[in-house]
């Protein structure tokens, strides 16, 4: 399932998720222009290496990516979820939250993967932080989704919080199955990233009160 738009309304431009977006476009653009060589070193260099941590790769890992499919999808995701939720904290507050969750979601990588050898790369895991507040914030909000059936794919509108609980399922599970693999050199994804950012969102969007002038019709305040 292929999440497109929110029907939730979105009342100011999201200027720090498009920023966001540009930034990760931007650098992808960039780590194309490289040798073969040349990127595996610069990925080295600046992605999550957590047998020989870099703390500085802790923020700079969460704007790279290993491909087309995987910064398009982490950019449709952060497109979809991140509108609304730069709305209502604010774009200075959002890139805060941003950055928090992406840390956070670091972190839990490390710790699950102490000695791995290989590079790990990525948004998702801030993405998954602000998947995370908009499960909290927007439950009952719709989200128009791509979604295959049988042969034929069409458009559905599915509850937000069924969307979100049911890919925060597969991270789950998924995570709890690559706890038996002992490989530390080959490649995979993130899974306790994912995790750790989904989770980190869910309660960091709570110090992070909405803004004032979405108080009048947001259901807490």
């Amino acid at each position: 399932m292929i999440p497109l738009r929110s029907t939730e309304r979105v009342y100011s431009t999201a200027a720090v998720t498009t920023t966001l977006i540009v930034l990760n476009l931007l650098v992808f653009l960039y780590q194309v222009t490289m040798s073969p060589p040349a990127l595996n070193r610069f990925v080295s260099q600046w992605g999550i290496v957590p047998d020989h941590l870099h703390v500085f790769s802790l923020l700079t890992s969460m704007f790279l990516h290993g491909g087309w499919m995987h910064v398009l999808g982490n950019m449709l995701f952060l497109w979809v979820f991140g509108r609304n939720v730069e709305d209502l904290i604010g774009g200075s507050r959002f890139l805060i939250f941003y950055l928090l969750c992406g840390f956070a979601a670091a972190v839990v990588h490390v710790i699950t993967n102490p000695y791995s050898r290989m590079p790990t790369i990525g948004a998702s895991g801030a993405i998954a932080g602000v998947m995370g507040a908009y499960l909290v914030k927007f439950p009952r909000a719709r989200i128009i989704t791509l979604v295959p059936i049988f042969v034929f794919i069409t458009t559905m509108e599915i509850p937000a919080a069924l969307l979100l609980l049911y890919w925060f399922g597969i991270q789950f599970l998924s995570g709890i199955g690559s706890l038996a693999e002992a490989d530390y050199t080959g490649g995979g994804i993130a899974w306790f990233a994912h995790i750790g950012g989904f989770i980190a969102g869910m309660l960091l969007i709570r110090v992070f009160p909405p803004r004032r002038h979405r108080r009048a019709w947001y259901e807490d305040e």
